[in-house]
């Protein structure tokens, strides 16, 4: 059964950082396309990062400077670290795989790529 466990949300104040998991189980392969979305209240999903096969990484512009996401293959974990959080960045947070987009096809096409698996969620909140 393929599953994306999320873990690392929570409270924060303005300024701070957040590290979130997000642990891939049955997967085949450990190299793939792989992304971080966000949901804000009263807004659409919004893709904020996302890494190919070769680590090559994109951001959306309001987070980019401030987070940086990464994956350890022999873990099989993505993840998102964040800092200088506002509370513009209050919002769940997904991560999400394509365990068959094994080519380098680069960090902007993983961020924008239309993923079939997405974890369950984990709730950031920052406050000012």
């Amino acid at each position: 059964q393929v599953l994306l466990v999320e873990s690392g949300g929570g409270s924060v104040q303005a300024g701070g950082s957040l590290r979130l998991s997000c642990a891939a189980r049955g997967f085949t392969y450990s190299s793939y396309c792989m992304g971080w979305f966000r949901q804000r209240p009263g807004k659409d999903r919004e893709a904020v990062a996302g890494i190919d096969s070769v680590g090559d990484t994109d951001y959306t512009d309001s987070v980019k400077g401030r987070f940086t996401i990464s994956r350890d293959d022999a873990k099989n974990t993505l993840y998102l670290q964040m800092d200088s959080l506002k509370s513009e960045d209050t919002a769940t947070y997904y991560c999400a795989a394509d365990p068959y987009a094994l080519l380098p096809y680069g960090g902007l096409y993983c961020r924008h790529h239309p993923y079939n698996y997405f974890g369950q969620g984990t709730q950031v909140t920052v406050s000012s």
